[in-house]
């Protein structure tokens, strides 16, 4: 019996009754389903508008305060921001490809290299991630609502008594009601969030032109900061710090990376989901990094009394307005930056990964809650702390595990199996991708070996700073060699 339906445009998906038969089995749910031909309908300005709104966040205007405090100069951190994006692109389309072919999310995608049980280990590698973003884009949220509401209520800071942990009871208000407008736009569903990436995308953008537009007019230039020659007089100088510099803003959408098939199974056509990303992600990056860069710059003029190292931040910027209209209407859009981003980078991956692992218990609903709760117990107020343990440690760190899951995913599908799926058995047990696949767990634990190493042995130091090269190198080649070497000893087998 055929099983799929091979539409002229490649795209695949199947019949209606091999949909109905896998609807029993225990690794299926109506949330991980293959989306059915007709219902693919994201278009090029759907994607385009996916990664404005996601790029348009806090972290990423603050991203060059990290590389300048490093020592670069402005237009070295625009260039790692621009050269680091467009080298994540790559595996960002690559692994794009199968979730607009087959219908099917990253956790699905990652059960034909790892198995259907193996699968568990990379989509709850990269959940982790995502809770420990989710927290963090959750805590600037609530940063933002405590600006708004300190606007307009007198006292707010001190309404309910001093601090409690280091920030005041009114701070973790803000932060835990900006948490639930998350998880109430996850209950609505996927049809709402595209909904709010459409229109927060130009809103973010329009915003923050007219605010560099307008600080530049109060400053009567561009400011000292693009004046500044860094810190690097040699190449020898600039390179130790570039290296890493260039990893973690890898690091920065590595996640995305690996589970864009969570968006691209909505995808009309191959064409249009790749055109919208390569056209939007590393321009909206540098764009956006460099309208901090400006901002930053022309209001250490406007507001001379500011810690140069709180011009960074929007929120506090913002609150040197006394104007309660304009801090209203700025944070308005800070809120609304960071929660389309949040949801969409951050909740709908982890939830269907938390979904993954048991499809008949936890729905794409509760595997956002799952994640909202542990992005809590990740306590981001003390991984934002620090820029440099932000950029370093954080983003680099993970990077090399991401980066060995991204090696076996391309591996697998585009040398292994040539882009050839069986659909239907990504949804059994005992189908052709049951239990597990050794050789891409092995392949994964290798990479993150050779990535981590140099936090325990010194002088490997060097392998840690490439992390995700060397985590993406290493698994790509061991899992592309053990298959190699497995499908050659089957072959003398039957022979």
């Amino acid at each position: 019996m055929t099983e799929t339906i091979q539409h002229d445009d490649g795209r695949v998906e199947l019949t209606e009754a091999a949909h109905d038969e896998i609807k029993s089995s225990a690794l299926f749910n109506e949330d991980l389903a293959p989306v059915p031909v007709a219902k693919r309908d994201w278009t090029t300005y759907n994607y385009a508008a996916l990664w404005i709104s996601m790029a348009h966040c806090i972290p990423t205007y603050m991203m060059a305060s990290g590389l300048i405090s490093a020592g670069m100069n402005w237009w070295q951190a625009l260039i790692t921001i621009l050269l680091g994006n467009t080298i994540v692109l790559a595996p960002i389309l690559l692994n794009s490809h199968p979730g607009t072919k087959y219908g099917i999310p990253f956790p699905v995608f990652a059960r034909a290299a790892y198995g259907t049980v193996g699968s568990n280990v990379p989509a709850l590698m990269r959940a982790i991630v995502a809770c420990g973003w989710f927290g963090i884009q959750a805590w600037i949220g609530g940063e933002a609502l405590d600006t708004f509401f300190k606007a307009f209520v007198p006292n707010w800071e001190n309404l309910l008594g001093g601090p409690i942990a280091g920030h005041t009871p009114t701070t973790w208000i803000s932060f835990l009601l900006f948490w639930a407008m998350n998880i109430a736009i996850i209950y609505k569903g996927m049809d709402l969030l595209r909904i709010v990436e459409n229109w927060a995308a130009p809103y973010v953008l329009v915003m923050t032109g007219l605010l560099l537009a307008w600080i530049l007019y109060q400053a009567g230039g561009i400011g000292f900061l693009l004046n500044e020659p860094g810190k690097f007089r040699t190449f020898g100088e600039f390179w130790p710090i570039f290296i890493p510099s260039l990893t973690a803003m890898i690091g920065f959408w590595a996640t995305l990376s690996l589970n864009m098939p969570d968006f691209t199974r909505f995808g009309r056509s191959q064409r249009e989901q790749a055109v919208g990303q390569v056209i939007a992600l590393p321009t909206t990056m540098t764009v956006f990094a460099a309208m901090g860069i400006l901002i930053t710059s022309a209001a250490l003029i406007v507001f001379p009394h500011m810690n140069p190292g709180d011009a960074w931040d929007p929120v506090k910027l913002v609150g040197q307005f006394s104007q309660p209209v304009v801090v209203a209407i700025s944070m308005f859009t800070v809120v609304v930056a960071t929660l389309s981003v949040n949801i969409a980078a951050n909740v709908v991956s982890p939830a269907n990964d938390f979904a993954n692992a048991f499809p008949k218990l936890i729905s794409f609903r509760t595997g956002g809650l799952i994640t909202g709760i542990i992005g809590i117990l990740m306590m981001p107020w003390k991984l934002l702390a620090d820029p440099s343990g932000y950029i370093f440690g954080w983003l680099v760190g993970y990077s090399g595990g991401l980066g060995s899951i991204a090696g076996v995913l391309i591996a697998d599908y585009w040398l292994i199996r040539k882009k050839n799926l069986n659909l239907g058995d990504l949804y059994r047990a005992n189908g052709e991708y049951g239990g597990w696949n050794w050789s891409a767990v092995i392949a994964t634990l290798l990479g993150c070996i050779f990535a981590w190493i140099g936090l325990i042995i010194p002088s490997l130091r060097v392998l840690y700073d490439y992390a995700w090269f060397v985590g993406f190198g290493v698994a790509f080649v061991f899992h592309w060699a053990l298959n190699r070497s497995n499908r050659q000893t089957q072959t003398i087998n039957e022979t």
